[in-house]
């Protein structure tokens, strides 16, 4: 990641890398930026003050800074000074942060003044942390600052070629050059990604240097994406990409931990402004913003593509914001998991324009061709580990099973999670593995994989299995509906399928006679088809319990228990 930086410096130091928008104490908004000239010199920096202070290859390294000119510096210094990143999301809640740090066993710890004072005073991983960096004010913790960091770091001349650049980074603790440490070998542990835990604890996923290195490579191939494109980037991790692909990022005005109220107004503005060529927002984004167009006759005539992951995008949400879009332009939706990313793509116009019927009809959502490089197979559906790959896993074309993959861009494993990790791979005979994705699916006759739920989520009762994506889709296709959940209550010694609905927000106040009567509707939709028979049951919800990451993704174990209590 680092080396890209290195190379974009050279190939076009004086374009922007970076835009961090700023508010003055009149309420007016400005922008700070970063060339990628000096970008990779404030990496330089704080890899030899990093070096300095004792972060340096393999140290472990929580980062709780949020998305800023600063947030990229420390990112990329890291990365060149070889060390290991732990990157969580900060809205998973305070127990749950303090489990992932705990797992993580971070040495260092970068972030800024509240993130500092929530470690002291909580007893975040009191044991392993010995080497805190505020960014900010220090309080009545000790450690270093970030000034203090940049100030050791300019000491020495700052490197000019990459032999002065080795040189004054110094030597690493087994006294190799710390310019090879930047570099980093392929199978060099590079970072610590944890995923949403909208299925549990969030999980800790090993990250090399080589699977960053096929990410960029995949995302290059699949979106055409060209050096001096100009990125508006609404997840901080995604933004990473950004700058080693050679775009500028125009960070956006927003809650980055709550998507789904981004404000459309200042988005728009920013497109508008910078003339964004791409951008990448979450479902709930991309569905706030297309509504906001929708209703303002807004188009985006600069954005050659849009990127949404992060769970299922809805079609009428693409038809929404593909309406912006200028011909030629699509919104992407890249099939894959913190574990491995992308799987799969496909855009809004073959999705508008061939699956999505499929999709209402109960299919269950298409997303796409395997990308190139990765190998997918379709396993039969069991929750105990597989000890060994074989042949007879596989399940033939149609049949849903167990999306299972392998890549250059899979994680190999959890990091202190030997369980997790187990249940997850199932190793081949020439070494490698397979990364099973926990997700249900199947291929179809032109080999597009198909994604029917989540496999914690299939509802399992005496008369069949019942997958979440293609029983929901039904009831999806009501106007009134927002979005549905299908959950299992227990039921003596079955399992009870139990649909859990939102409604769209004009249709929230309706009275107790007219959710009656929109319940009977719904009853009458799910009897036309025989995979949504056997649902009886619908209970209004009013708001779904969403992940932070993405505010897309369904907490069904939640309403699973919010159901059962009202059954």
């Amino acid at each position: 990641m680092s080396a890209h930086i290195a190379a974009m410096a050279a190939r076009l130091p004086d374009a922007p890398a970076v835009f961090a928008p700023r508010r003055d104490r009149a309420g007016q908004l400005h922008y700070d930026q970063l060339t990628f000239r000096e970008l990779n010199a404030d990496c330089d920096r704080l890899a030899i003050g990093f070096e300095r202070i004792g972060i340096r290859r393999g140290v472990r390294t929580a980062l709780m800074v949020p998305p800023s000119l600063d947030f990229f510096a420390l990112t990329f210094a890291l990365f060149r000074v070889g060390a290991v990143p732990v990157l969580i999301d900060p809205g998973i809640g305070l127990k749950n942060f303090g489990k992932c740090l705990a797992e993580a066993e971070p040495t260092g710890f970068i972030g800024i003044p509240k993130a500092h004072a929530a470690r002291v005073l909580l007893g975040w991983s009191r044991k392993t942390i010995s080497i805190p960096v505020t960014v900010g004010a220090k309080w009545f913790w000790g450690g270093h600052t970030l000034a203090d960091v940049r100030r050791t770091g300019m000491e020495s001349p700052l490197p000019v070629t990459e032999s002065e650049r080795r040189a004054s980074l110094g030597t690493t603790t087994d006294g190799s050059p710390i310019g090879r440490a930047m570099l980093g070998a392929p199978k060099d542990t590079a970072a610590i990604l944890f995923t949403s835990g909208s299925t549990g604890v969030p999980k800790g996923v090993l990250y090399t240097h080589a699977m960053f290195a096929a990410q960029i490579d995949q995302l290059r191939q699949l979106y055409g994406i060209q050096p001096g494109e100009i990125d508006l980037p609404t997840f901080p991790l995604f933004a990473l990409f950004g700058p080693a692909l050679g775009m500028a990022e125009v960070l956006p005005e927003m809650d980055f931990t709550r998507p789904a109220q981004a404000d459309p107004v200042k988005l728009v503005a920013a497109i508008k402004r910078f003339r964004v060529t791409n951008m990448f927002g979450s479902p709930a984004l991309i569905n706030r913003l297309g509504r906001h167009g929708e209703a303002h006759g807004v188009k985006l005539p600069t954005l050659r593509r849009a990127i949404s992951a992060g769970a299922p995008v809805p079609a009428k949400t693409l038809a929404r914001f593909a309406a912006l879009l200028p011909p030629g332009a699509q919104v992407f939706t890249p099939y894959g998991a913190t574990e491995c990313l992308p799987v799969a793509n496909i855009g809004s116009a073959e999705i508008l324009g061939e699956t999505r019927e499929q999709t209402e009809m109960g299919k269950g959502v298409c997303v796409g061709q395997p990308v190139a490089g990765l190998t997918a197979k379709i396993i039969r559906i069991t929750d105990d580990p597989i000890a060994a790959w074989s042949d007879d896993l596989e399940l033939p074309p149609g049949e849903i099973g167990e999306i299972a993959v392998q890549a250059p861009q899979a994680s190999r494993a959890y990091f202190n999670r030997e369980q997790s990790t187990v249940l997850a791979k199932i190793p081949t005979a020439d070494g490698g593995f397979f990364h099973r994705m926990g997700d249900l699916g199947y291929r179809d006759e032109r080999g597009r994989l198909w994604f029917c739920g989540r496999k914690s989520h299939r509802v399992v009762t005496r008369n069949g299995t019942l997958f979440t994506i293609p029983c929901e889709a039904i009831f999806n296709t009501h106007p009134a509906v927002f979005r549905s959940a299908l959950v299992g209550v227990p039921q003596g010694d079955d399992m009870e399928p139990v649909l859990c609905v939102e409604l769209e927000a004009a249709e929230r106040d309706r009275s107790e006679l007219g959710k009656l009567e929109l319940r009977s509707e719904l009853l009458h939709l799910g009897a036309q088809f025989p995979h949504t028979q056997a649902i009886r049951r619908i209970m209004f919800h009013p708001s779904f319990p969403v992940d932070i990451r993405h505010n897309a993704k369904i907490f069904r174990e939640k309403l699973a228990i919010w159901a059962a209590a009202r059954h």
